[in-house]
């Protein structure tokens, strides 16, 4: 088996993909190859925004998918965005893997997505393909995150989200 190979997918927002890029630089640095998967939309972002700094040693590579958004479309609703991308990524991400190891000596050993792209990690698990899931953000959101459905049992927020005392709510949060 050839060197660790990660196929690198973050949710498609700047919070998100800038973590993503900066840790797949520091993986590429200790010798771990690396496939970086972005949108259409934002592979150029990344490109303007980290230049010939986004791989210094020719271990991290970009590649795109298409987010299903049309080219005109606003990507910063996020709704409609994560629909679009529930709708095409699962076949284009298998494709993409199968593109990718069929023509590179070293194959993917691994898939690290972030979470909020959970469908990813769905695609490398059917094919066989160990995954990490990443959460980019603050602690506190994923554990807020978490407690959702604990906060609906208990009857604190409704299913929409509508807290019913918003005192209690706070009480009840994550310790």
């Amino acid at each position: 088996m050839g060197k660790p190979y990660v196929l690198v997918i973050p949710y498609p927002t700047q919070g998100h993909v800038i973590p993503l890029v900066e840790l797949s630089q520091n993986l590429a640095k200790q010798g771990i190859k690396i496939s970086f998967v972005n949108t259409v939309f934002n592979h150029k972002r990344v490109l303007d925004a980290f230049g010939e700094k986004v791989d210094e040693n020719g271990l991290l590579h970009l590649l795109s998918v298409p987010d299903g958004l049309e080219d005109g479309e606003d990507r910063n609703q996020l709704g409609k965005l994560t629909e679009r991308l529930c709708q095409v990524m699962p076949t284009q991400l298998k494709e993409l893997i199968h593109k990718v190891n069929g023509s590179d000596d070293d194959k993917i050993s691994c898939v690290l997505a972030d979470i909020n792209i959970g469908l990813a990690l769905d695609v490398a698990a059917e094919l066989g393909i160990p995954t990490v899931g990443l959460w980019p953000g603050a602690v506190f959101q994923l554990a807020m995150l978490l407690s959702i459905p604990k906060f609906i049992d208990d009857g604190l927020i409704d299913e929409i989200g509508n807290l019913d005392d918003n005192r209690r709510a706070i009480e009840k949060g994550p310790k």
